[in-house]
């Protein structure tokens, strides 16, 4: 576990990094083009979560992120038996660990990266991270699954 503990402060330092800078160099509301037509920088404060649903409900976040990271951290902790399971789990505890620490210090979450070729919420690191383990942990599931699927019909 002490590998996966490393990833998730790792990950955890890199969103702070990442938000810390936009914050202190770039105005709110402020756009830069990073990659033209593909991704740009822009700052925003997200009370809410993706497309600013539950808006200003913060107990409600609080509560959920408390949730989620206790769930999260005992699973990686009790239910270890696949590196895909506890790499997944690792980012999805970062990712919960960012943003939560972002709505403590802050009120709101810092939102950054815009996908200029899409109508896409503005993101942040985070968020990122939650989606890739949340797809690691979903090809874990249908990887076990298929395994015990091929075990069962070689009886």
């Amino acid at each position: 576990m002490g590998l996966f503990t490393v990833l998730i402060i790792v990950l955890f330092a890199i969103d702070q990094w990442i938000k810390y800078t936009v914050v202190s160099t770039m105005a709110l509301g402020a756009v830069h083009q990073v990659i033209p037509g593909v991704l740009s920088l822009t700052y925003l404060k997200n009370d809410g979560a993706a497309w600013s649903m539950l808006e200003g409900q913060q107990w409600f976040f609080y509560i959920v992120s408390i949730l989620a990271l206790g769930i999260l951290i005992y699973f990686l902790i009790h239910y270890r038996h696949d590196w895909r399971y506890d790499l997944g789990l690792a980012l999805m505890i970062a990712g919960t660990l960012g943003n939560f620490v972002d709505r403590l210090r802050n009120g709101f979450v810092v939102d950054m990266f815009q996908l200029d070729f899409i109508s896409f919420p503005i993101f942040n690191f985070a968020d990122s991270c939650l989606t890739v383990g949340v797809i690691c942990l979903m090809i874990a599931i249908l990887l076990e699954d298929k395994r015990e699927k091929s075990g069962r019909s070689h009886e």
